[in-house]
């Protein structure tokens, strides 16, 4: 596929993410962007990364800016020191993609680009744009500011007594969560840490992961494992015995901690949520953190209002008050939050996180994708199946009668057994996403695995029948 925006920025092939390219969208972004003369830039650890944004540099230069090199820095706190700088902001990832892939994603000074914005900047592009190389000016405290925000928070000692297991992979955050976990009063015990880099998608933890969390957690006595996705802002989080818990769970779990009255969440998020009682509203959107933003500021003004996804990514919409004092707003998605939050309430409660978890309803939720499946594909296997019950009956065989069907972002079919399945075209990347949930975890994988093998034999045509 060549690159593209979707509900996280631009992305593409390496080999397609020309420094002209690049350039070119830099260019178009500023030009139709609010700046104070300055581009504050950060990177993940993909070995394309660092090439890529010095042709992000090289753009704001050409376009008369100052370039601010943050360095490699998680997403959420590139986001969060520009915002306080008053100045926009260029993420270089490819978030939980495959190395081989990258990509940028585009803040303002208030935060995550808009769906307006990104309809601004595809009408500027003008192509790709020949700019010469630029010096950035280094900025070192993003990091340490990030970090600060959670401390002030939770306070130094909240987590002491805990031992925490960090899978370090290829996070751009893994050393920066350790210290924080650490600086709280945890100890920590490294895992996993890799010189290549690994995706990781926190919404679709492969059976291979799984294992080897739980192997961890036996070996080294933890009482969580943590992690997060390559540009954290999704969590990964595991309970004692290295089972890992949902990013929807975590976000609730979160949102209720922390005195939130509204939750704004896409379609795909476990219906546990509504169940749970916790919340005066619960507001449903697509999928994609602009969507979850646009409902938070569209909210009532009194509202004390978060936001999050299936993939854990959590937004605070209001300043909350933590154990140790006030953290303030972060619009955009944020890892460390449903980690540490979470983890404090376990210490505070002399309980692990397994029993914060068995006191939400029992819903089950699980997800997987197909990759290399171009995106016309499965566009045209949803739209089908969106508009021909008799495809769906077809295709869904033997899940009973239909209690509901949603079209707000793919096809997501609720069936009177109270089983949930959700079939949606990834918006940046050549994927098929299947959503399930169900009465128990092990029913939910099977299902996933059930549909996904579905849609792969009428992709490839080697299921004869009417879908």
């Amino acid at each position: 596929m060549p690159p593209k925006f979707g509900t996280s920025g631009l992305r593409g092939l390496v080999s397609e993410l020309t420094d002209g390219l690049c350039a070119g969208y830099v260019r178009a972004f500023l030009q139709v962007t609010p700046h104070s003369g300055r581009l504050m830039i950060g990177r993940d650890l993909r070995p394309s990364s660092e090439r890529i944004a010095a042709a992000v540099a090289a753009a704001a230069a050409a376009e008369g800016l100052e370039p601010v090199d943050c360095g490699e820095v998680p997403t959420p706190a590139l986001a969060l020191a520009a915002m306080e700088a008053g100045a926009p902001s260029v993420m270089v990832t490819g978030s939980h993609i495959p190395a081989d892939r990258n990509g940028l994603k585009f803040y303002t000074a208030n935060g995550e680009i808009t769906k307006d914005d990104e309809a601004a900047i595809l009408q500027a592009y003008a192509g790709e744009a020949d700019c010469p190389p630029a010096d950035a000016v280094r900025d070192p405290e993003a990091l340490p500011a990030y970090r600060r925000r959670y401390l002030a928070c939770l306070g130094r000692g909240a987590l002491t007594g805990l031992r925490v297991g960090v899978y370090e992979h290829s996070s751009v955050a893994r050393d920066l969560l350790s210290e924080t976990l650490r600086f709280l009063g945890a100890e920590t015990v490294s895992l996993g840490r890799s010189d290549t880099f690994i995706p990781v998608d926190t919404e679709a933890v492969d059976a291979r992961t799984r294992k080897m969390l739980a192997g961890w957690a036996a070996d080294h006595d933890l009482a969580a494992i943590v992690s997060t996705d390559g540009d954290a802002d999704r969590p990964l989080m595991t309970d004692a015995d290295g089972r890992v818990i949902p990013g929807d769970v975590l976000g609730t779990l979160t949102a209720h901690l922390l005195g939130a009255d509204t939750v704004v969440t896409p379609v795909s998020s476990n219906s546990m949520i509504e169940l749970s009682g916790r919340f005066a509203r619960v507001i449903r959107t697509r999928i994609g953190s602009p969507f979850v933003i646009a409902a938070m500021q569209a909210a009532p003004k009194d509202a004390r209002v978060a936001g999050f996804e299936a993939n854990g990514g959590f937004l605070l919409g209001f300043a909350a008050e933590g154990r140790g004092g006030l953290i303030a707003p972060l619009a955009t998605r944020d890892a460390f939050l449903p980690i540490l939050v979470p983890l404090a309430e376990t210490m505070r409660r002399g309980m692990g996180l397994a029993e914060l978890v068995a006191a939400l309803p029992a819903r089950a939720t699980a997800s997987d994708r197909l990759t290399g499946v171009a995106t016309e594909k499965s566009l045209a296997l949803v739209g089908l199946l969106a508009r021909d019950p008799e495809a769906r009956e077809v295709f869904f065989n033997g899940h009973g009668a239909e209690a509901g069907l949603d079209l707000t972002d793919g096809l997501r079919v609720t069936f009177q057994s109270g089983v949930v399945l959700h079939l949606r075209p990834s918006g940046n990347a050549p994927e098929l996403r299947c959503y399930a949930e169900a009465e128990d975890d092990e029913t939910a994988a099977r299902l996933v695995q059930e549909v996904l093998k579905t849609a792969q034999e009428t992709i490839d045509g080697d299921r004869p029948s009417r879908v």
